[in-house]
């Protein structure tokens, strides 16, 4: 199980996780990598925050192995493979095409000696893995029904002294300011509410589902693993975006209208139909206003040393 499908924290952002998600049979991969790839490369300077700070907790020469688990088209992968120069880092996710877009980049920055792959749908494809010294999870877990579960199932990967990270909930992204001159104020708030009820129908959908608090520091320690720390990461890309930023956010949005499809009021997707229309001087391709703020948050724990 990996990441693509959608941010519990960030609706909007589901083409700028790093992954993909289950239940993939219909979707056309060979389109929708490249929209993977440059979305996750627009959060590269969120996640690179993110690995330096898990680097600071374990030291560098005494990680061998890492998991990326939900890697998606494996930018972070390589971000992984550079922040820990004596490391076999492992891109796991369900989607081939994804995966062959991660040894490609690998491959490109030097680390393809460093990096492979293992197509496999989390937590229940690991077992032929082994152990790591370092398992990420980023935006994958929640596409698992039982998270509570599948945080057993990665800390039992974990070699001792060990860490597992996982990237989830943060704030709500915000692209657009809260009255655009078009439509009623506040659009991206309805969004907001409109894609939660999607997201709590995909979740209760899940094979395997079960309800959860997701306090997950508490999840960690269920999970038997201490010193559950957690810190949050900051994306600030202020207007005016490149031309390449701003098509990412339509391939974004173009994805969302058909989540809110039958949730948003009639107004409001007629104002989302302007704003990706590319020919629409009110639409995002024309706009001087949009940016993107996002915050991201990191969760992690150690095995014990003694175990």
């Amino acid at each position: 199980m990996s990441s693509h499908r959608h941010h519990h924290q960030d609706h909007r952002d589901h083409h700028g996780s790093s992954g993909s998600g289950g239940h993939t049979a219909d979707i056309d991969w060979d389109a929708l990598a490249p929209v993977l790839e440059s979305g996750a490369e627009m959060h590269r300077p969120l996640s690179a925050q993110a690995a330096a700070w898990v680097r600071e907790q374990l030291p560098a020469r005494d990680v061998r192995r890492v998991f990326d688990i939900g890697s998606g088209p494996g930018v972070l992968t390589c971000l992984l493979a550079e922040a820990f120069p004596e490391a076999e880092v492992v891109a796991v996710d369900a989607t081939p095409q994804l995966l062959d877009r991660a040894l490609t980049r690998a491959a490109r920055n030097g680390l393809g000696e460093r990096v492979r792959v293992h197509v496999a749908e989390a937590p229940g494809g690991l077992d032929e893995l082994g152990t790591a010294d370092l398992i990420w999870a980023g935006n994958s877990v929640h596409h698992m029904g039982d998270q509570r579960a599948a945080m057993e199932v990665f800390a039992g990967r974990l070699r001792p002294g060990g860490l597992l990270a996982v990237l989830e909930g943060g704030l709500q992204a915000r692209h657009l300011p809260r009255d655009i001159g078009i439509g009623r104020p506040g659009l991206e708030a309805r969004i907001d509410a409109a894609s939660s009820i999607w997201f709590e129908e995909m979740r209760a959908a899940l094979p395997g589902y079960k309800a959860e608090v997701e306090h997950w520091p508490a999840l960690l320690a269920a999970a038997g693993l201490t010193d559950a720390r957690s810190r949050s990461f900051l994306l600030d890309i202020p207007a005016p975006l490149t031309a390449a930023q701003r098509e990412q956010l339509v391939s974004a949005f173009s994805w969302l209208r058909s989540v809110v499809e039958g949730r948003l009021d009639g107004d409001d997707l007629a104002v989302l139909d302007r704003l990706l229309d590319p020919d629409d001087e009110q639409g995002f391709m024309h706009r001087a206003d949009p940016f993107l703020l996002a915050a991201r948050t990191v969760h992690t724990a150690r095995s014990e040393i003694g175990r």
